[in-house]
């Protein structure tokens, strides 16, 4: 009786899964159409695609009336505001998946004994928009240079000449 329910309770995680996969493809191909533009001082407009490059830019005709500093600066700027909407996009056509995702069971739900490892994934940095040689991005490359520390070690001690790899002869 309970090999049967825990078939059945399988099958219908398989049949989730399938179904997670048809919306994740579905997902990927919305994602990528998507784009998005953003105007700075009425006279640059950068388009951006899904990815946040850079795929068309417009100078409105008057121009010339900025300096070339104004015109970079504008053109960042505008890339930035085009990326960050098209990736507000793409976070919104993923909200479905991770709901539904969050409604599967987790493996340690399914194999006893097994742990959920799920805190213990690492949490992406910010990335910084500030330009090469800022002070932001010298002072954020120095933390990331510090050493990372991990709390499950076992330590093991090797006697020199014990371990002699493969031309050991306890093969």
């Amino acid at each position: 009786m309970t090999n049967e329910f825990a078939k059945a309770e399988m099958a219908a995680v398989l049949d989730e899964v399938q179904q997670q996969f048809r919306a994740i493809a579905k997902v990927q191909q919305q994602r990528a159409e998507l784009t998005a533009s953003a105007t700075v001082r009425k006279r640059i407009t950068v388009t951006v695609n899904a990815d946040g490059t850079i795929i068309e830019t417009k100078f409105a005709s008057d121009i010339d009336e900025l300096s070339y500093s104004e015109i970079a600066k504008a053109v960042t700027e505008a890339a930035q505001q085009a990326t960050a909407e098209v990736m507000r996009k793409a976070q919104e056509l993923m909200t479905p998946l991770h709901d539904r995702r969050a409604r599967l069971p987790k493996l340690s739900d399914l194999i006893e004994g097994m742990p959920d490892l799920s805190a213990e994934m690492p949490k992406a940095p910010t990335v910084s928009l500030a330009p090469p040689n800022a002070e932001e991005r010298r002072a954020f490359a120095a933390d990331d240079r510090a050493p990372m520390e991990f709390s499950n070690v076992e330590f093991v001690s090797r006697q020199p000449g014990a371990d002699r790899g493969v031309t050991d002869s306890s093969w």
